[in-house]
C-alpha cells in the first residue's frame, strides 16, 4: 500500500505569506486530518495539490504520479469539497447532473440521484435556497458520484450543527471502508478529526510542525501540571510550550512516558489534538523562552529523551 498524496519540499511564496518547504504524505486507505489555525496554509496547500496554482519549488505526487505529468487525468479520481459551494445558486440538482456528465468521464448519473435522495436533497430546487448543511451534502454527492478514490475537503463541517456534522462523518467512514479510498480532511474542528482520522498533519505559519499517526501523536504527547517553581526542573528537550494553568503551570511535553519516569511526583495527563495545536501555535509566547528547536518530529524525540534519562 503506497502513498496517495506526497509533497516534497513544496514552497509557494506570496511575499506576505510563504508556504515553506512543506513535505508530508498520506497513505492509501487512510483518513488524514490536516489541521492548523486560519491562515496557516491549509487552503494554499490544497490548491497546490489540485494544481489550481503552481509551486515555486518542490514536487507533488498523486497516486504515485507527478501532477505535472497529467493533472487533468489525475483529477478524475479526486472528489473535492470546499467550505463554500462551487455551483451557481440558480442551478438545481438536475442542472448539476447535466453539467457534470460533460466534465467527468466516470460520472454516475444514477448514483448521483441516489445520493440526492439519501441526503434528502430535492433535485428540482435551486441550490441557492439550500441551507449550509444541504449545500455541503450536495458537494459530497457530486464528489462521490464520479467514483473518486481520493476525497479532498477544506473545512467541510465548519458552521454545521452537531447532528449534521455527525451525519457527514458517517458518510466519510463509509467511503473509506473500501481500502483504495483515501481522505484528506482540512479542518480546525479537531474533535471531528479525533473521531475519524488515522493520520494527522499539523501546519502552522506555512510550515509543517507535526505529521504522523494520530494515535501515536496523542499517545506521545502529554500535559504536565506543576508549580511555577518546578518548571525550571523540567528538561527543555521535553517541553513544547508552557502556559499558566488553573493552579500553576501546564506544560505540553513531547514524551509522556519518559516524563512519568523522570518526574513521577508530577501530574501528567493525556492530551487532545486541540491541546497540541494550541500549545504549538502559542509557544512563541512562552515565558520561559523555549527555542524553535522544540518543533522536532515526534518520531525522532524518543532517542534524545532516552539519552538524557540514561545520563540522569
Amino acid at each position: 500500500m503506497g502513498n496517495v498524496i506526497e509533497l516534497k519540499n513544496v514552497t509557494k511564496d506570496y511575499g506576505d505569506f510563504k508556504l515553506d518547504h512543506v513535505s508530508f504524505s498520506v497513505p492509501e486507505g487512510s483518513v488524514c486530518g490536516f489541521i492548523g489555525q486560519n491562515g496557516a496554509g491549509k487552503t494554499t496547500t490544497i490548491r497546490l495539490l489540485l494544481d489550481v496554482i503552481g509551486a515555486d519549488e518542490g514536487e507533488i505526487f498523486l497516486f504515485g504520479e507527478n501532477i505535472k505529468n497529467d493533472s487533468a487525468r489525475l483529477r478524475e479520481d479526486i472528489g473535492v469539497v470546499f467550505d463554500e459551494m462551487g455551483f451557481h445558486e440558480f442551478m438545481t440538482g438536475k442542472d448539476i447532473n447535466i453539467m457534470m456528465k460533460n466534465i467527468y468521464k466516470n460520472w454516475d448519473e444514477k448514483g448521483f440521484f441516489d445520493y440526492l435522495k439519501r441526503f434528502s436533497l430535492p433535485s428540482r430546487k435551486k441550490c441557492g435556497d439550500f441551507s449550509r448543511g444541504m449545500r455541503m451534502k450536495l458537494q459530497i454527492a457530486v464528489a462521490l458520484s464520479h467514483h473518486a478514490r481520493l476525497l479532498v475537503m477544506d473545512e467541510p463541517t465548519s458552521g454545521l450543527d452537531p447532528i449534521v456534522r455527525n451525519e457527514m462523518l458517517q458518510i466519510f467512514r463509509e467511503f473509506v471502508v473500501e481500502e483504495d479510498h483515501t481522505i484528506l480532511l482540512s479542518s480546525h474542528i479537531t474533535g471531528d478529526l479525533e473521531k475519524l482520522a488515522d493520520e494527522v498533519v499539523f501546519i502552522n505559519g506555512g510550515k509543517i510542525v507535526l505529521s504522523g499517526n494520530k494515535d501515536e501523536i496523542l499517545e506521545k504527547h502529554g500535559l504536565l501540571k506543576c508549580r511555577k517553581s518546578e518548571l525550571s526542573s523540567i528538561s527543555e528537550a521535553l517541553i513544547v510550550n508552557a502556559q499558566p494553568g488553573t493552579f500553576g503551570v501546564e506544560v505540553l511535553v513531547k514524551d509522556r512516558s519518559v516524563c512519568k519516569k523522570m518526574y513521577p511526583e508530577m501530574v501528567i495527563e493525556p492530551v487532545t489534538l486541540e491541546d497540541i495545536m494550541l500549545f504549538y501555535v502559542n509557544r512563541s509566547c512562552n515565558e520561559s523562552g523555549k527555542s524553535e528547536e522544540n518543533s522536532l518530529n515526534t518520531s525522532d524525540a524518543g532517542n534524545e529523551f532516552a539519552t538524557e534519562e540514561k545520563e540522569r
